[in-house]
């Protein structure tokens, strides 16, 4: 996978702030900061505000597999292509629980590249307490759009 991409070099001078720049409004109220990025890769971090919980005040499962979903997407996104990939499949494997102001860590990866068809992983870590809380897969399609993501 190429590192040298117009959409790594966006998304690496966003790296210690919120995506603000990103196409997708839900990104933006998701609120994360970038830590790390490499085509193929990132590492954004999240803290959990208190309309992210659910009624049990903890962190809401609709919105952990926002996350997941959103940044399986852009991670896609980092591979640099022009056209865009839709979600067709997602899983959502959940371990532990978070409460509000905890920080927690997302991961995500290529697991497979294919011409039409990747699949991807995210994992969603709490560091403080060093628990792994979900884990996501995907699988993303090719559409006939273009990339909205901003290309520098």
């Amino acid at each position: 996978m190429t590192t040298d991409n117009p959409i790594v070099t966006v998304l690496k001078n966003s790296i210690g702030k919120p995506f603000a720049s990103n196409p997708s409004q839900y990104a933006i109220w998701l609120g994360g900061i970038l830590r790390e990025v490499e085509a193929g890769r990132l590492t954004v971090e999240y803290t959990i505000r208190k309309e992210m919980l659910n009624g049990m005040g903890t962190f809401h499962g609709g919105v952990i597999a926002g996350i997941l979903d959103d940044l399986m997407g852009t991670t896609v996104v980092s591979l640099g292509a022009e056209k865009a990939y839709t979600t067709i499949s997602l899983q959502v494997d959940y371990f532990y629980p978070s409460k509000e102001q905890d920080i927690v860590t997302a991961k995500t990866s290529i697991v497979k590249k294919g011409n039409t068809l990747h699949n991807v992983q995210c994992e969603l870590w709490n560091l403080s307490t060093n628990r792994l809380l979900a884990r996501g897969t995907s699988n993303l399609l090719k559409i006939d759009l273009d990339v909205r993501y901003p290309k520098g």
